[in-house]
């Protein structure tokens, strides 16, 4: 029920959420159904439609002078296309770019653009259409489509052209309808083809059979289509999916140049992509990008790195991942079907489809062929009774005030017949010969015959459409662009790789500040500290190893070195990188490769083996990892090897050793760990006996007391008396040995 109403004044008006309801879904259906979406006969949009039409109608075809871009745009704002000039023209652009279009429909001559740069304003180029237009019009004046008027109703354009290929796919397709989108691919002509014929052949061919033919999108650029074939089959049932095309390289004089790249990607995009990377540090193995395209060699980007050690794959591999040099495609084949409805088709369809059209427009070009001679045999038959009787028909004509009626009635002629007798002139009617007349009968019956054959049959006519579109396949034959080569998936090179390894040394200091010294040979105590600030701790490694601090809780944090200040500087406090518990403080510090094992214990007496993996952590706040009984704290991690039969010693405050095998141990990811030697929970909390010592001995290697000057040195056989099990109290060592001395293990 209508909630429109006519006023006192005669104005309609309805309300207001009626009104904006039936505006939306007017703009809507006309987005859909007359500017974004192809339609799948002709695979074109209104505008570009209407383009076409326009320079077919303004005389320029292919073998026509150009004319100026801007005289055709004005002619299909004017007459078909009242829209906006620029857009117009851009749809004029695409159609003239050959690496926008697969097949060019316009020819362009001046500035059209390119990968870089846009199109110069339509005033300064000209235009004509291609040879291969012809597919589209050359069938258009013989009743192959249904014209309707335009905009104004001043002039008529066609609803559709005749298309003799399936240029849907040929060209494809791309545009944003409301609530939907179209990305058609562009395909080979061969192969499409190929596949028509098929079809045509076995109505009952599979989509497996068309994809034995049809290998997939065939863009206008020479990059690879490295999507596995499984993939593609996938895309072309469900008609969607996306499509990965990667560019082309070869190594040349130590160089990598780049001679394809992927469709519409444009080579300064790629090399600031590069150059950024470069500027950045991320790609340090590079020396120079730069572009060296000409007009021989329209793609050609030399990357060239800093020495011929380098892994070119390696390189390219993380160029692939991380720029436009590999790049992945939208598909989803949504078009106008002959329904007159939008839908996502799959390849099968849109053929089957297509054909479909095809044979609906080569019906209708063979009945208008038809209708067209039996007007003319029906007239050639009122010609041949004139001529046999021409002195009488002349003397009619001169004589009689209405000719037409009284030659009507006199040889029994239609209308038609009398009109063209009377039609033509007097001498021409003289020179009639009933031979010309005759053989034109013959032929045009004989021709008629044939018609009438061809629609009769579903076969000859099947057989007519092959032929067709292999006349044309060969017209406008064309090698594959895009080649398939099923690749590896692309990956980047990690951040730590792709910076230059080096000796570190990383240096802790009482108080809490960190700095990150070049090189293993530093000698961390004569640094400059702060004011009332000291050396506390150290730990070597690689610059591409994460360091570990250990905090007075038992909590693990992880920096990267490579974020700390230079030891040039007195370094920065480490609470500005991470987040310590109250009262918290730094204690150790360690470097060392994931698989490594640690040696984690406490001067409580406990401790367990853990791998250099479990204590990374990133938290600021860091992770728990090993757990202290109070007034405990942490002893140096080791980082040890467990492939080696090893001993731990384990020297107490009180001047007890007890030496026993690492492999009694556990290996824990975190925790408080076994009793390593035995101290009373009561002395430990009271701090009156520790574990002041833990060292890791291997076979035949002794321990140094050194006591200021004096050194004693326990050989393998003395540590032997030492020896029990774990977590045993220990013997007491010998007169002069001492727990205070520096413990030192020699070989």
């Amino acid at each position: 029920m209508s909630n429109t109403i006519i006023n006192y004044e005669g104005v309609e008006q309805m309300p207001i959420k009626r009104f904006t309801e039936d505006a939306y879904l007017n703009y809507s259906m006309y987005v859909i159904m007359d500017r974004a979406l192809p339609f799948i006969g002709d695979g074109l949009k209104p505008v570009q439609r209407r383009i076409i039409y326009a320079m077919s109608e303004l005389g320029l075809n292919a073998n026509a002078k150009y004319a100026k871009a801007a005289r055709t745009v004005g002619d299909v704002l004017g007459k078909f296309h009242p829209h906006g000039d620029s857009a117009c023209y851009g749809a004029m652009v695409g159609m003239a770019q050959d690496f926008t279009f697969r097949y060019p429909l316009i020819d362009g001559q001046g500035n059209w653009g390119s990968l870089e740069d846009d199109a110069a304003a339509y005033r300064y180029t000209e235009a004509r259409l291609t040879k291969f237009s012809s597919i589209l019009l050359s069938e258009i004046d013989q009743g192959t489509v249904d014209f309707k008027p335009n905009f104004d109703g001043s002039k008529i354009e066609p609803v559709t052209f005749p298309s003799r290929l399936p240029h849907i796919l040929l060209n494809g397709s791309t545009g944003i309808a409301v609530g939907m989108t179209t990305d058609i691919p562009p395909h080979n002509i061969n192969e499409l083809a190929n596949a028509c014929v098929m079809l045509l052949d076995n109505p009952n061919a599979t989509l497996a059979d068309i994809l034995g033919v049809v290998q997939g999108p065939d863009y206008p650029t020479l990059a690879e289509i490295i999507t596995p074939k499984a993939e593609i089959t996938k895309i072309y049932e469900q008609g969607r999916g996306s499509i990965k095309a990667r560019a082309v390289w070869q190594k040349e004089d130590g160089k990598i140049v780049i001679n394809a790249l992927p469709y519409q990607t444009s080579p300064s995009k790629i090399i600031e992509q590069i150059a950024a990377q470069m500027k950045n540090k991320k790609l340090p193995m590079v020396d120079d990008v730069r572009d060296e395209s000409n007009h021989e060699n329209p793609i050609r980007i030399v990357i060239i790195p800093r020495s011929n050690r380098i892994d070119f794959n390696a390189l390219m591999d993380h160029l692939f991942a991380t720029t436009e040099l590999e790049k992945s495609f939208r598909i989803n084949m949504n078009m106008i079907g002959l329904d007159g409805k939008p839908a996502v088709k799959n390849l099968h369809t849109i053929l089957t489809e297509w054909l479909s059209f095809r044979r609906a427009t080569v019906t209708r070009r063979l009945n208008y062929r038809l209708d067209k001679i039996l007007d003319r045999l029906h007239i050639i038959e009122g010609l041949i009774i004139a001529f046999l009787s021409i002195n009488e028909v002349i003397e009619i004509i001169r004589n009689e005030d209405e000719p037409k009626t009284v030659l009507m009635a006199r040889f029994g002629l239609s209308e038609i017949q009398a009109d063209a007798i009377l039609n033509l002139r007097l001498r021409n009617l003289a020179k009639l010969e009933e031979t010309t007349l005759k053989a034109e009968q013959n032929e045009l019956e004989k021709e008629r015959d044939e018609l009438q054959v061809l629609l009769g049959s579903e076969r000859r006519l099947n057989t007519l459409i092959k032929k067709e579109i292999q006349t044309d396949a060969k017209t406008f034959a064309s090698p594959r662009s895009s080649i398939f080569v099923e690749r590896a998936e692309a990956k980047a090179i990690s951040e730590a790789d792709l910076t230059p390894t080096e000796d570190v040394t990383v240096i802790l200091s009482q108080k809490g500040w960190v700095r990150c010294a070049k090189g293993h040979d530093i000698d961390v105590k004569s640094l400059a500290y702060r004011a009332g600030d000291q050396y506390l701790a150290h730990a070597r490694g690689r610059s591409n190893q994460p360091v570990v601090f250990l905090d007075s809780t038992g909590r693990a944090y992880t920096i990267d070195p490579t974020s700390l200040p230079s030891a040039r500087s007195q370094g920065e406090p480490l609470t500005s990188k991470i987040t310590l518990p109250e009262g918290a403080e730094i204690q150790q510090v360690l470097m060392g490769q994931p698989t490594e094992n640690v040696l984690m214990a406490s001067n409580s007496g406990y401790g367990f083996i853990c791998t250099f993996e479990d204590l990374i952590s990133r938290n600021k706040a860091g992770k728990a990892v090993i757990s202290l009984t109070e007034n405990a704290k942490t002893l140096p991690p080791q980082l040890i090897s467990l492939e080696e039969k090893c001993s731990l010693v384990a020297i107490s405050n009180v001047g007890r050793m007890l030496v026993f095998p690492l492999s009694e141990l556990p290996t824990l990811s975190k925790g408080k760990g076994n009793k390593i030697i035995n101290i009373s929970a009561q002395a430990a909390k009271a701090s009156e006996e520790y574990l002041a010592h833990l060292l890791l001995l291997k076979p035949n290697q002794s321990l140094v007391f050194v006591s200021g000057k004096r050194k004693i040195t326990l050989k393998p056989s003395d540590i032997e008396k030492y020896r029990g099990e774990r977590a045993r109290k220990g013997s007491q060592l010998v007169r002069g040995l001492s727990a205070n001395s520096t413990i030192e293990v020699v070989s």
